[in-house]
């Protein structure tokens, strides 16, 4: 009979610069013994609730692909801040815009990648390719493919040793499997995605998974932000979502170190229901203000419209600028008219109306090459984003 002993895994002891470390190799899932489902069912069924409710209001949006188009940059800019990067929300739709943004480019790339890899993850999903070994290193080789990362082996399983906190393996907070273990532990992960044979609801499967790709810390940079990214991607394999519109990278950045905390838990004393616990509320709270989230955003638009309308011959062009703003939020008058085929006099003209409305507001306070953002949707989409090292 198994016993909780059988959750923990074992360590290798590897040496490296005359200076010996333990390398920790996690036991396969699913956890032996089983997890223990009752005392987490109200909470499968809150966090459950949730995304169907989450679910349900993209179909109200007028464009599902325009909220989706900045909620995934979000996502995106949370999931680097995590990693340290300092983009702002308004740093990366200005990267977007062909401006400079006011962080090191590096920054800025590395969200922009993440929005590239999340997308192509969908795409190739949405063809049938299922969630494997192979896709994992496709998504990992966008991810990195430019900016910091560029040369740590993008889409490669490392071949050398990693290791979390500290300055070497010796000294470091965990150190994750060996390289000669990698290929064996991320075998039996991808087993696991497939195993029909394995009856857990569907949150608990992608709960797990997430805590076995950090834990087996696959490639030699970007593991964070690619296994964040897996529990969305399995939410839609799985059909859970219908869009990816849950990301929890806001819930973990401000818990984050009591995930760092769980995560190390599951590890040294098999204690996956804790873990549960915390994942789950965070799925629930999350889907709940993304909710209220493209709620107001839905209010926000239908009432910018409606003072448009009242601008008389204006309205039409001002009109399909603030289409245009729903989907950029942040607009430069040539880019904007290179898009929308207008002349730049009559952005430039529409874009004064919307400020004088106080739907745009001017972000350089230059006579030239100004730019305008939507103030009002930035906000309700950049809370939370503050860059960790100014929050």
């Amino acid at each position: 009979m198994a016993s909780r002993q059988d959750r923990i895994g074992t360590y290798e002891t590897r040496a490296t610069a005359g200076e010996t470390f333990r390398a920790y190799v996690p036991p396969p899932l699913p956890p032996k013994p089983p997890i223990e489902l009752d005392n987490l069912y109200p909470l499968i069924d809150q966090a459950t609730q949730a995304l169907g409710r989450l679910d349900g209001i993209t179909s109200l949006l007028p464009d599902t692909d325009l909220f989706l188009y900045l909620y995934v940059r979000k996502e995106a800019l949370l999931s680097s801040q995590i990693e340290g990067t300092q983009s702002s929300f308004s740093d990366l739709l200005l990267f977007e815009s062909e401006q400079v943004p006011g962080v090191p480019l590096d920054d800025v790339c590395e969200v922009s990648n993440y929005v590239a890899a999340m997308t192509h993850g969908l795409e190739r999903m949405r063809e049938g390719f299922p969630m494997s070994l192979r896709l994992m290193r496709e998504i990992h080789a966008i991810l990195l493919q430019d900016g910091r990362g560029a040369n740590k082996e993008p889409g490669e399983f490392r071949r050398s040793q990693n290791w979390i906190g500290g300055t070497r393996p010796g000294n470091a907070a965990y150190v994750p499997p060996p390289p000669e273990r990698v290929m064996e532990c991320m075998g039996a992960l991808e087993t696991f995605l497939y195993d029909d044979g394995v009856k857990l609801p569907v949150l608990v499967k992608a709960a797990l998974a997430h805590v076995q790709f950090e834990t087996i810390h696959p490639f030699l940079d970007g593991n964070g932000r690619l296994g964040r990214l897996l529990v969305t991607l399995l939410l839609c394999a799985e059909g859970v979502l219908t869009e990816p519109i849950l990301y929890l990278s806001l819930y973990l950045k401000t818990h984050r170190n009591a995930y760092y905390d769980f995560l190390q838990r599951v590890r040294e004393a098999g204690a996956w229901e804790t873990w549960l616990e915390f994942f789950l509320e965070g799925v629930a709270q999350t889907a709940t203000q993304a909710t209220e989230a493209a709620t107001r955003i839905l209010a926000l638009f239908e009432k910018d419209r409606d003072r448009i309308g009242g601008l008389g011959r204006a309205a039409s062009s001002a009109l399909r600028i603030h289409e245009y703003l729903q989907k950029h939020a942040v607009l430069s008058v040539p880019v904007a008219a290179k898009a929308l085929n207008l002349s730049a006099p009559t952005v430039r003209k529409s874009a004064e109306h919307l400020q004088k409305l106080g739907i745009l507001q001017e972000m350089t306070g230059r006579k030239r090459d100004r730019l305008y953002a939507y103030q009002d949707y930035l906000a309700i989409l950049s809370e939370g984003t503050e860059p960790i090292g100014r929050s």
